[in-house]
């Protein structure tokens, strides 16, 4: 019980007493005229038993009245909950449902699911499916080997020569402005024709590979020309793994140089804007690349940096970043004479989604002063590497720096802290165009296994950004079939439209020997991938087998979801994997950190657990038993759990081995038998292979009759089990109207509708035309009230969605209804289940005015209370409607009846919404619990672009006095904003959209967001209770108390006589939140376990190879042409694009 506020609105209880009028208050009058008149009369079952039949009528003025005393509104409560259970006993029909189900008997067996085997059978079907895929990938891998080991190397070969199909041809042939239109194409492109396939989503042609070259790089280099002639070998292999495996989805080599050739060929999928797609910043390239990676990124913030070469360096970072996945750790720190960190985290984090948001928005407040201090900089990185009391990958370590340049080469650093071992790889990044010694800055790459590059303009980030893994992979080539491991990835968007997919990877070698003197080649020329589908990773579990609220799940060694029935991202962005938490696909909870921790650990187990569950429609909470069963997928990262509820340990499974029993309960199902056995939604589920799909269940009820015409239950085409239990479930539903619901007459109860869902698919609505009111959803399985009424005893109302900014409900026609529904229980030779949930459609206006009677002092069928001039009588719900609010609201806090007509229109929203006052007081006198939630996986509008006026972005503009200077126009900075312009004036399209937004939002359409998520719930108070919520002159009085075997509380309180006193509003609708606070979450960062194996040093590993640099001196001429140009205002023209040359050594 809460402790009393002495805030304004606070509530604090009262005995159970009459409440008397406060001191310094007036009585409260009695009801004048102003009463809404009464509706037609509407019979009350279980008021007392001489008023079945009472009337609705108005009640005479009284004098004086009190507060009701707490018997009396217990005495309500009873008549209340005698009246629903005695609606829901006659046309629920409940007890019927079971004799029914008893007298067939004969129809069907009980089944039983056994947790552990059935979790262990798709465990083993998972495994299967996926080593299919891995032998495809080692034959795939060793052949790509062998035919880059045959390849002779042609410096001389040119376009023509090489045969493809280029995969963008089509666009750009369309596209009149694109290279191959202006330069008129060398290259032989192959044009194909394509057949529509389902599995692919797509059109594509299975004789030949598509090749993807990345906007910027130049098809025509040497590189690229040897690259597309030896993969071309590989197509043969695609087309002889497809045979041997025909389930086998798109087959993926993803080059070094960034060429990728996938099969079969398909048009390649180009947005709107620029193609910024590269293979190699794809997460399963990066993750089948290299082992994990502990990452320390320090940025060079002294004043020497200019403004230019400081907008690169953020770009460069925010690139880097990209280049991570959620198996790596990193930190980003800037450094003058002395290091800090950009942000809030201050040791290496998780390089999840959500930390390299953190980061890169961090970067962008970074700002340049001081003098250059190397020492404070890489002393902080090495720092962070030694503190082991993290979590954090374990395996590649290493320092990525960018810099203006320096002479300080901290020799003194490196002894101290990475020699003599070198554990610790260092990269160096020259950012912009100066004119420093560069030497300093290839030492330290040099002397530490790493890598020297240079971004002079923003056209080299990505590419510089990217080619540090070349050098992380060299332990791993030089490891030989030991690294050859298949991993497999986590969750992603198919690039290529086939949805949510994971991918195996294996890594593909060069095996040449480097020189004369047969050096072992150490570069990586790519990585080999096979793409499964997660839909048919799902057909191998079972549907409905395990009821509305069982289900499969499955998750890797980071704890995200591979499967789970929440697993439903709104939108996707295809730079990043789509990483929900198993704790977050799920309301978390003690129990289910160690089942997650078991899980990732690789072990068997079983637990039964009392948790929290969330509705389907998000706007309840249940607390529910569930069974936890898991058990490891063999021969990869994931491991697969089920979840049952007690009540789905047996199921049904129709026998109808009587061909004319099954005709004749198939003429139920006919639109012809509607108008006298009530109207049938049928599931939209996959009876058989021929079943046309369709949204519109009229229509697709019309295609299931139509393919039963031709098929019989029992075809081979078809799935049985559904098949048999649709048909039996339309019997016994049929044999319901029959018996309960045919000779009731609903208007005399105020009723709108009767109905019945079975877990076999059927929705059984009377009378018939009452489904044009329907608004559930047709699949018992996705309907809210089916699984909450399974979830919960006695009987569930569900009062219509209301959202607070839509317009009221317009009750019209009696259309607006309550439903009341309640589970089904069989107990069949001591086996429990519940097969079934029936219920009713409550008339909202009728019940409205019952409820006004139930909740009254009525003592005779025919007169309200009366009370005299000089008497004290208790005020109640209908004849001092105008003093005393009277209201029942369900467990999420939704108001579902009131004696207020004015508030009818406003059933079914928030209550808070209605009494902000009343619903706090509640809340903190603990009727009602709070829970708070995130849902990572919404989708929200784009925000609308703030700087359209502006100019490019992460363009310096110069001043007036930069002009006017001549020292300028020498100056690193003019140089560098002519690489700038000279990149965007060839790369138009870098004026209109940077690069994030150009590859993951190409039509600007909704983007991912965090949405913050509030329910509430019943908390532990269930005795009837009275107390005051105290606002001095503006105090109030209120009852509460549970309704038994409902999901109501029946509330009544004073009105408020004025409204000086708010208390604050509680909020129920969903917000828009940046999430929890992420620097506090990564000091309890959630349990995890990185990749089994590590591949970080190797003896015999090469480091000569570690960059060279290169700088030319500006041209004053071409400057002070190109600031004339900008002068005069000339608008650029397109022109071809500026390609980077693959440079790789093969």
């Amino acid at each position: 019980m809460a402790v009393p506020a002495q805030t304004c609105g606070a509530s604090r209880p009262g005995p159970a007493r009459t409440a008397l009028p406060w001191p310094g208050r007036s009585p409260r009058p009695g009801p004048g005229a102003r009463r809404p008149a009464a509706r037609p009369p509407r019979p009350l079952l279980l008021l007392l038993p001489p008023l079945l039949l009472l009337p609705l009528l108005a009640a005479p003025g009284a004098s004086a009245y009190s507060f009701p005393q707490q018997h009396t509104m217990q005495h309500w409560a009873r008549r209340l909950e005698q009246e629903i259970d005695g609606v829901m006993r006659i046309f629920g029909g409940v007890q019927q449902l079971r004799e029914i189900y008893k007298d067939n008997r004969n129809l069907f067996e009980v089944q039983e699911n056994e947790p552990q085997k059935l979790v262990e059978k798709v465990a083993g079907d998972i495994e299967s499916l996926l080593d299919r895929k891995v032998q495809a990938l080692k034959k795939l891998a060793d052949a790509a080997e062998n035919f880059q080991k045959a390849h002779r190397w042609q410096d001389n070969i040119k376009e023509e020569d090489i045969m493809y199909y280029d995969a963008k041809a089509d666009a750009e042939l369309d596209d009149p402005e694109s290279e191959d239109v202006e330069r008129g194409s060398k290259a032989s492109n192959l044009r194909l024709d394509f057949v529509e396939d389902s599995n692919f989503k797509n059109k594509v042609n299975y004789s030949y590979t598509a090749v993807q070259i990345p906007t910027d790089i130049y098809k025509g280099s040497t590189v690229i020309l040897n690259e597309l002639n030896w993969t071309e070998a590989l197509e043969n292999v695609f087309i002889e793994n497809r045979r041997q495996d025909p389930t086998l989805l798109w087959q993926v080599f993803g080059s070094a140089t960034g060429v990728t050739r996938y099969y079969p060929a398909t048009p390649w999928r180009a947005p709107k804007k620029i193609d910024l797609y590269d293979v190699r910043r794809r997460p399963w390239y990066i993750q089948g690349a290299s082992s994990p990676k502990d990452m320390v990124i320090i940025v060079d913030v002294s004043g020497s940096v200019s403004g230019l070469t400081l907008k690169l360096m953020k770009t460069s970072v925010c690139e880097m970043l990209d280049t991570l996945s959620d198996d790596d750790y990193v930190n980003v720190a800037s450094f003058n004479e002395k290091a800090q960190p950009v942000s809030c985290f201050t040791h290496l984090v998780q390089a999840n989604v959500r930390n390299k948001k953190v980061f890169k928005e961090a970067v962008q407040g970074m700002v340049a002063k001081g003098t250059t201090g190397y020492k404070a900089g890489f002393e902080y990185a090495f720092d962070q590497l030694q503190n082991s009391n993290i979590t954090r990958a374990n395996c590649n370590k290493m320092i990525m720096m960018f810099t203006d340049g320096g002479e300080d080469r901290v020799q003194d650093v490196f002894e101290k802290y990475n020699w003599p071992n070198r554990t610790v790889r260092v990269f160096t990044f020259s950012v912009g165009q100066h004119n420093y010694d560069v030497t300093p800055l290839q030492w330290m790459a040099c002397a530490n296994k790493g890598y020297y590059f240079e971004i002079p303009s923003i056209g080299a980030i990505r590419i510089n950004t990217q080619e540090y893994l070349d050098v992380l992979g060299r332990p791993m080539v030089l490891a030989g079939k030991e690294a050859k491991q298949v991993q497999w990835t986590n969750v992603y968007e198919d690039a290529l439209g086939l949805g949510l997919v994971v991918t195996g990877t294996l890594p593909v070698f060069n095996l040449t020997q480097d020189g004369p003197g047969e050096k072992k080649n150490q570069l990586i020329l790519g990585v080999m991938g096979i793409d499964v589908a997660l839909n048919d990773i799902k057909r191998l579990t079972p549907n409905y087998t395990l009821g509305a609220n069982g289900y499969v799940f499955a998750i890797d060694l980071n704890g995200y979801v591979l499967l789970h029935p929440n697993l439903k991202p709104q939108t996707t962005n295809f730079r990043e994997p789509v990483t929900l938490d198993f704790l977050d696909a799920e309301l978390e909870d003690e129990n289910k950190e160690e089942i997650r921790r078991s899980m990732i650990d690789g072990n068997k187990g079983h637990k039964q657990i009392r948790t929290l569950v969330k509705s389907l429609d998000e706007r309840y909470i249940d607390e529910v038993m569930r069974n936890y069963t898991w058990v490891p997928i063999r021969s990869t990262n994931y491991s697969l759990g089920l979840v049952l509820p007690p009540y789905s340990t047996f199921y049904l499974q129709a026998n109808l081995s009587d061909q004319i029993l099954q005709v004749k309960y198939f003429e139920f199902l006919l639109p012809s038998s509607f108008e006298s056995e009530g109207h049938v939604f049928i599931a939209p589920r996959e009876y058989c292979k021929d079943l046309n799909a369709s949204d519109n269940n009229t229509e697709f009820l019309k295609n299931f009759i139509e393919l039963m015409e031709k098929v019989t239950p029992d075809s081979k085409q078809c799935n049985n089990f559904l098949l048999h239990n649709l048909i039996l479930d339309t019997g016994i539903t049929q044999q319901l109207v029959e018996r309960v619901w045919r000779d009731q007459d609903l208007n005399t109860y105020s009723l709108l509708a009767v109905f019945a869902a079975t877990d076999g698919g059927i929705t059984r609505i009377f009378p018939n035309k009452a489904a044009e009111d329907w608004t559930e959803n047709p699949e018992p399985f996705n309907a809210s009230f089916y699984r909450r009424s399974l979830d919960n005893h006695g009987y569930v109302f569900k009062p219509p969605h209301q959202d607070a900014l839509l317009r009221p409900l317009e009750l019209e026609n009696d259309t607006v209804g309550i439903l009341v529904s309640t589970p089904v229980e069989l107990s069949l030779g001591g086996r429990t289940l519940r097969p079934a949930v029936v219920g009713v459609k409550l008339d909202l206006e009728a019940w409205a005015e019952k409820f006004k009677v139930l909740a009254s002092n009525r003592t005779h069928q025919d007169q309200p209370q009366k009370c005299g001039p000089s008497s004290h009588c208790e005020m109640d719900c209908e004849v001092n409607n105008e003093d005393l609010l009277c209201i029942l609201i369900d467990d999420g806090g939704f108001l579902v009846l009131s004696n207020q007509n004015h508030q009818w229109d406003q059933v079914g929203r928030f209550f808070s919404e209605v009494d902000a006052n009343l619903m706090m007081a509640l809340y903190n006198n603990s009727f009602y619990t709070r829970k708070e939630s995130y849902d990572y996986q919404a989708a929200c509008a784009p925000q609308p672009q703030g700087n359209l006026g502006a100019a490019p972005r992460g363009v310096f503009v110069p001043t007036v006095a930069d002009f006017l200077n001549l020292a300028w126009w020498t100056s690193a900075a003019a140089w560098s904003l002519f690489q700038q312009l000279l990149y965007g004036l060839i790369s138009h399209s870098w004026f209109q959209a940077d690069p994030a937004e150009a590859e993951s939002n190409p039509e600007a359409r909704e983007s991912s967001c965090v949405m913050k998520q509030t329910q509430y719930y019943f908390g532990s108070v269930n005795a009837s209770y009275n107390a005051i919520i105290d606002c001095g002159n503006c105090s109030r009085l209120f009852h509460a108390q549970r309704l038994t075997n409902t999901n109501l509380l029946f509330v009544v309180a004073e009105k408020p006589l004025c409204s000086q006193c708010e208390a604050g509003r509680l909020l129920q609708k969903e917000t828009h939140s940046d999430g929890p606070e992420q620097c506090e979450l990564v000091q309890r960062p959630r349990y995890r376990r990185g990749p089994h194996i590590c591949f970080d040093y190797n003896a015999t590993e090469d480091t000569s190879d570690c960059g060279r640099g290169a700088s030319f001196p500006p041209s004053l001429g071409v400057l002070v042409s190109l600031q004339l140009l900008l002068l005069l205002g000339l608008p650029p023209r397109p022109q071809p694009q500026v390609y980077a040359y693959a440079s790789r050594r093969l």
